[in-house]
Parts: C-alpha cells; sequence; structure tokens
C-alpha cells in the first residue's frame, strides 16, 4: 500500500487524529459549559474506540442510544456511558446526537429526524467535526 513504510504517512495520521480529538473535545466542552445536553447514537466499536481516545465519560455525553436489546441498559466499556432504548432519546430530548456509525450517517439521519422537532442537531466527529 502507497505510503505505509514511509514516516510521513504515519505522522499525518497521528496529525489527523489529534484534531478530531482537540475538535470533538472542544465541541463537547462548550455545550457543558452553556448547559446543552449531548447524547450519541450507536455503541458499536467505531464510537466506542472514539470516546475512549478522547478520554470521553459520562459528564459530557448522558447516554448512547442502540437498537440492540442486547446491549440496553448495560454501559459502554471504558467511558461508562449507558446504553439505552431509543425512547429515552425521545423522553430526554437532548440538544446535541453524535452519530458514531458515521458510515451510515444519513441513514441513521432518517431514522431520527424527529430530533429536529425540539431543536436538536446531528453531529459527526469523524472525517472531522460537523453539526447538521
Amino acid at each position: 500500500a502507497k505510503g505505509i513504510s514511509d514516516i510521513e504517512h504515519y505522522l499525518g495520521f497521528q496529525q489527523a487524529a489529534m484534531k478530531v480529538k482537540i475538535d470533538f473535545l472542544d465541541f463537547l466542552v462548550k455545550q457543558k459549559k452553556e448547559g446543552k445536553r449531548v447524547a450519541g447514537y450507536g455503541a458499536a466499536a467505531k464510537g466506542n474506540t472514539l470516546l475512549n481516545y478522547c478520554g470521553v465519560k459520562s459528564d459530557l455525553v448522558e447516554f448512547v442510544v442502540d437498537a440492540n436489546p442486547h446491549k440496553q441498559d448495560k454501559f459502554l466499556p471504558g467511558s461508562h456511558i449507558p446504553v439505552v432504548k431509543e425512547d429515552h432519546l425521545k423522553a430526554q430530548q437532548p440538544d446535541y446526537v453524535i452519530i458514531f456509525p458515521w458510515n451510515i450517517k444519513e441513514e441513521v439521519m432518517k431514522q431520527l429526524a424527529y430530533i429536529r422537532d425540539w431543536g436538536g442537531k446531528f453531529v459527526m466527529a469523524i472525517p472531522g467535526l460537523h453539526i447538521d
């Protein structure tokens, strides 16, 4: 693969990963300071890797919704963020919902379009911070 034996390839990746981390944490801390509520969608490996890399805990992301009943009423590894049913999202009405499976963001945004009814917004952290 191109660049795999080139140190510059890895340094560029490290810098890109650090930018994602800084931008994501800046966003979360800003929302916390402003009294905004942040939740997540998708309790899979992608989101867990991001949360643990960034050191995010339940003080910044209140809960994560997942459709899989085997994941619900449990906690994400490392971050200890509770995993809940989608009904919890509707009841709590957070200001922001982070879409952790960013590769299917369009599908998730259609499924959860109702968050816009209360002024909720979607957030994607990868490949770069985006608020929709």
